[in-house]
Parts: C-alpha cells; structure tokens; sequence
C-alpha cells in the first residue's frame, strides 16, 4: 500500500512539474485564507492607519485617520523619545461612499528633517509615540518592493520578510488592499501594514483595485487619492496618480497606468518635463514604477501594457531609465536590458514583482518558449530588496516565500547605464526627444 502511495505522489508530483515549467525543482504551498480584523474598540479622537511617506526634499508627510472630526491634525517630533521639540500642523481631508464614511484623514508634513536619522513623534497631540528613521543621503541606500499585497497570510509573511529586511524606503507598483468598494477592507489594510509603514517611508502608485469607481455614484481612485496622498504637488504633478522623488543619489519616478498616457496627455507631458530635469550628475540612478508590466512573458494580462509602453518607451529609452519595477501579473520575472521588445545592452531592466500575496493567488502559467529577453521567472510569492551600492552597482535579490521563509531566489549585480558610456553615446537623440516641444 506504501508503495501505491508513493508512486501515486511522484506521478502527481511530474505533472505538476510539466504544468508548471518555471522552477521543476521547487514544490509551491498552497493558498492562504484571507486575513480577519477583530473589531477593537478605539478612542475617536486617538490616530490608527498611521504611514509616512516622502514629501520633498528633508521633508516627511505623515497620514492617519481619527473618527474624531474636531481631532487636529498637528504631528509633535523629535530625535529623543518623548521629547517634542518641534511641531507641524497639517491638512484634512475625508470621503463619503454609498453609506460608509471615512473620518477625518490627517495628511501633515515635517521638516526639515536630518538624513539617516531616528525621530519620535506623536499624532493628534495624544496617543501612542511612533518612530521614523529618515533615508540616508548618499549611497548605499535600500529599497524593499512588493506588489498586489492584498490582506492574506501570505501578505503577512511578506510583510514579516520586509520588515527584516534593512531598508530605507518601501516601493509598491499598485494594487494596495484588494478593498474593490468594501471601504472597511482599507481599514483593515491600514492597520495592517501600520507598524512597517509608519516606520519607514512607504511610496505607491496605483493598480486596478484602486479603481473603485462607480458610474454616477463614486469616482476612481477616491478612496486611494484621499488615503495615500503622494508627493505630486512637490514634483510639479498635477495629479496625485503620478509623481517623482529623490532619494540619495536616486530618482524616483512613479507613473499610473490607469489614467491617460498618450503624446497628448497630461501624464505624457508631465514625464517629458520631469525627465528632462533630471541631474545624473546628482541622482545617477534612475528608476520607474507603474502596475502594468510592457515586459511579460506571463499568459496572465498578456499585452495589457503595449499601448502606454508604444506611447512611453521611447521617452523612457531616450532617459536612459535603469530599472523599471511593476506589478499585476501574480509572479516574478526579471528581463535582461531590453527594448522596443528585444535585449538592448542600453535599454532598461523590466521586473515583475506582482506577487506580495494577494486572495487572486498566483498566475503559474507561463508562454513557451521563453522569450529570449526574460532571465528568471517564476510564480511565487514574495518581496525584492535593491541595494544601491553606488553610483556604478546595485545588487537586487528576489526573495520567495517559502514556508514563512525568505528565500533568495534570484540575484543580480546591475551596473547604471551613466557608467556604461551609453548616455554619451545617445546623448544627442535623446536631447531631440525629451527637449524638443
């Protein structure tokens, strides 16, 4: 009867290795439940959802909300535990939809903040004391990056991965809560990553779950808008779903695959400009996120990003963009230097880093045979770390959820394109490109 039983486990065991061509060494655990929130009673006027996020140069946005409308929007900091030795005050915001109410949403800027440090500060003038550490300012500085989080157990032992992870500043392709119209679900998402995004800046751009929308009776990206407001004020944005930042010798740009993108939008015309500005000499790192992946070798939401990748590659290419991170396809897959769909040694590394946990699971089905730009792919979940050693290095590792484990999976050593000579060599084409009207 043993026997019967272990040739029936290898039999199932090579099936779903040919089903699953990616890694046949490498056994994937099953689906996580949903996670449930108990109901806790809380003080109306004491701040919960607390995360930070970067707001210009030496400044720290800080966001919470409080079910207290009369509470202020005032954050106390400082470098010593329960000493305040400054203060800002803030603005609010808040949303109705259909018949849930948001409370009053605190969005409150700090600074001039000193890099690489710890400050302590309380919000509402009351309740528990938080800590941030700011980024450094030069290299090495690090950045954790996980899209499609959702609220399962399998978002929670990414969550778990990060946080051991040492880094600087968080980095999310799109699709936050899966909240999809039920508001309390982003409640429950805010609590959720409260003690990591409170600590450290977390920067995020939209997915289609944010959507949200609903004909005559809601608009897109409401709730998300009011909740995570992002520093598009501060980088000449006119709209909170695209915007850039600068972090130790890196520059940041966040795009939205949801709103328009064509040569005749605001979007498309924002990046033109903001590309245009940006100093190598002082940031010689630049990287781009959006939800939509134009590299993906995945069945799942195959070609869904060929029109803003038609529209915004060539800007990308003529810029010279190191790295591109997106998410949506459930999996990991990390490309060679490409473009205009083939390996380009001055193109941009493409990774798809959709696979933080959310209820959809996972897309394991892959096209064949592989394209000869994709360098590892594979349907798990888990997290990425980007450690930029320099103006020259970086070294990126992928890591899978294994158990409750982080295990590095894949890893690579990218060099800049400014060190790679190929800036100089296209620097007159992408002077016509990026400069001309």
């Amino acid at each position: 009867m043993e026997t019967k039983r272990m040739i029936f486990v290898i039999l199932i065991s090579v099936l779903l290795s040919l089903s699953l061509p990616v890694r046949t060494d490498y056994v994937r655990p099953q689906p996580r439940k949903t996670l449930h929130f108990p109901w806790k009673p809380k003080h109306p006027s004491l701040p919960h959802q607390v995360h930070i996020s970067l707001a210009g140069e030496n400044h720290m946005r800080i966001s919470w909300i409080t079910d207290d409308n009369s509470a202020p929007s005032i954050v106390e900091y400082g470098t010593l535990p329960g000493q305040y030795t400054f203060s800002s005050s803030g603005e609010t915001t808040s949303y109705n939809y259909l018949f849930y109410s948001s409370g009053k949403i605190h969005h409150t800027v700090i600074g001039p903040l000193e890099h690489d440090t710890i400050y302590f500060y309380r919000c509402g003038g009351q309740g528990p004391e938080f800590q941030l550490k700011t980024p450094p300012g030069q290299f090495p500085v690090t950045f954790a990056i996980a899209g499609d989080l959702g609220q399962t157990g399998w978002t929670k032992s990414t969550l778990d991965h990060i946080d051991q992870c040492k880094y600087d500043v968080n980095l999310l392709p799109g699709d936050l809560s899966y909240a999809d119209c039920m508001q309390h679900l982003w409640d429950n998402f805010g609590e959720l990553v409260q003690p990591l995004a409170s600590a450290r800046p977390w920067m995020v751009t939209q997915g289609n779950h944010e959507k949200e929308k609903i004909p005559f009776f809601t608009d897109a990206f409401e709730s998300y808008n009011a909740r995570w407001k992002m520093p598009f004020e501060e980088s000449e944005s006119t709209s909170n779903l695209y915007y850039s930042f600068e972090v130790a010798g890196v520059h940041v740009i966040m795009l939205g695959s949801y709103t328009d993108y064509d040569e005749l939008s605001d979007q498309y015309s924002w990046l033109k400009a903001d590309l245009s500005k940006v100093d190598r000499k002082k940031t010689p790192w630049l990287v781009v996120l959006f939800h939509v992946p134009w590299y993906n070798s995945n069945h799942a939401h195959q070609g869904e990003g060929d029109g803003m990748m038609a529209a915004m590659e060539p800007l990308l290419y003529a810029a010279g963009v190191d790295l591109v991170f997106a998410g949506h396809v459930h999996a990991y897959e990390r490309s060679k230097r490409v473009n205009k769909g083939k390996s380009d040694p001055c193109g941009t590394v493409h990774i798809t880093i959709g696979d933080g946990g959310n209820r959809e699971g996972l897309a394991q089905k892959y096209i064949h045979p592989t394209p000869e730009w994709s360098m590892f792919r594979e349907a798990s979940f888990g997290h990425g770390e980007l450690k930029i050693v320099n103006s020259t290095h970086a070294f990126w590792s992928w890591h899978r959820n294994d158990d409750d484990e982080p295990v590095r999976s894949d890893q690579v050593w990218i060099t800049s394109l400014i060190s790679s000579g190929c800036l100089a060599e296209k620097a007159y084409e992408s002077s016509k490109i990026l400069v001309s009207p």
